[in-house]
Order: C-alpha cells, then structure tokens, then sequence
C-alpha cells in the first residue's frame, strides 16, 4: 500500500520553519546593532579614554632645582644625581622578608630601616619609597641582576641638594630637612607662653641670633604670638634629605 506525502502541509512547515529561523537570525543582528550603537554612541568617550590609557601612562617628574648663585656667579646651592632604592608596599607580599633578602645585595642601616618605617606611616600603601639612597654603582649593579626576585622594588634616579659651602648664607639658601621633637616642643612653648626649658631656650637663642642677622627683614619679639621673624620663616642651617 504506497503512502500519499502532504506537499502542502510540507511546503507550509517549511516556510515556518524558515520564517522561524529569518526572525532569530533577524533578531540577533539587531542586537549586535544596538549593542554596537550603544559601544560607539553613548560609551564612546568612556572608551576612548580607556583605550588611551591602555597605551599611554602618566607619571609625576618631580622638576629640577635650580642652582642658587651669589652675585659673583659663586654657587651656593647645587644639585647632584644618585640612585635610590625604593620599595611599593602595596606591590610587595613580605615587607620584612623581602627588606632582609635585599639587605643581603645592598647595606641597609638600622637607620635605614627606622626611616623607611616612619616614611610609610606617613604616606600612602601604594607611594613607592626609600629603603637606602646613593647608591654606589656596585650596589646598583648587583641589585639590577637580581631585579626579577623583587616585585616591587625598582632603583630610581633622584636629585639630591648640595652645599658647597656648608652653612655659608644659610639665611638666604635656606634648609631643607624634618623637624624633629625638640624644635616642636619649642615651638609649642613660644607660641603658647608656657615656661621656657633648657631645649627650647637654646633654640630660641638660636632664632634669635639668625633674625638678628636680618634686622632690615625682621624684628625679634619673644613671647609674643609666634615669637618668630616678622615675614620671614624659621632658619636652621642648611642639611640634605638622607
């Protein structure tokens, strides 16, 4: 008994089928155009900043002193470079392990340490900062061949201030450096009124003998409000940042 096929009801699941299978392939282009409109439309800006970050990085360059001459061309105050070993907490697992294997290719002074620890109580976890500075070339070299041990830690190039003279005009030069406990208990003590003790008395004499210095600039007022030069800051003699 031969079986008689239904061409029509065929022909018409087909043309289903088909309409079925345009409207999805149709569907799914439209979303990849909207998807496309809404990446090169509404995010355009956003992704443009971000595909320029991806091949472009900006990066702080702390500027040059400039020298400081007399009016004879006499340099008072220069500059010079030196390398500085430098560590990113953020970037680095073992903070102590990794100081005591690179004091194993560098030396690294307990004041060095006592330093680096009272630099990142101040700055930020992802600041990168000195664990030794001036490095020697030898140093440097023996550092750079066991770079890839110390993610992390990376050698920079700094400039460090000079004094030819040492504290020759160091009223006009000035300082650079911390103030330490002493000079702020004494600042404390000036500003408040409050009885004036051997430390402090020695630092004001000291202030004072160096406004003294200017009499054109300044005019010595213990116990006064700030009890400082009128118009001028405080001056110490003038010492590098270690």
């Amino acid at each position: 008994m031969t079986e008689l096929r239904n061409v029509e009801a065929e022909l018409s699941r087909f043309r289903t089928r088909v309409l079925v299978a345009g409207l999805a392939v149709l569907f799914a282009f439209s979303l990849l155009a909207a998807r496309l409109v809404y990446l090169q439309v509404y995010r355009h800006e956003d992704l443009r900043a971000q595909a320029e970050s991806n091949r472009t990085a900006v990066m702080p360059i702390v500027p040059n002193r400039g020298l400081i001459l007399d009016r004879n061309g006499i340099v008072l105050a220069s500059n010079y470079s030196a390398y500085t070993l430098e560590i990113t907490p953020s970037k680095v697992e073992n903070l102590e392990e990794t100081i005591a294997e690179l004091a194993k290719l560098v030396e690294i002074l307990p004041r060095d340490r006592a330093r680096f620890k009272r630099l990142r109580e101040e700055a930020k976890n992802f600041e990168s900062l000195p664990i030794r500075t001036r490095l020697s070339d030898e140093e440097v070299a023996r550092f750079s061949v066991q770079r890839f041990r110390f993610p992390g830690v990376d050698i920079k190039a700094r400039l460090f201030r000079s004094y030819p003279y040492g504290e020759l005009a160091s009223h006009v030069v000035g300082y650079i450096g911390r103030i330490n406990q002493t000079e702020k208990d004494a600042m404390r003590r000036l500003t408040t009124g409050a009885p004036i003790t051997s430390a402090s008395s020695a630092w004001s004499r000291a202030l004072k003998r160096s406004c003294m210095a200017r009499p054109a600039l300044s005019r010595w007022k213990p116990r006064q409000a700030g009890a400082l030069c009128a118009g001028s800051p405080v001056v110490r003699p003038p010492r590098a940042i270690p």
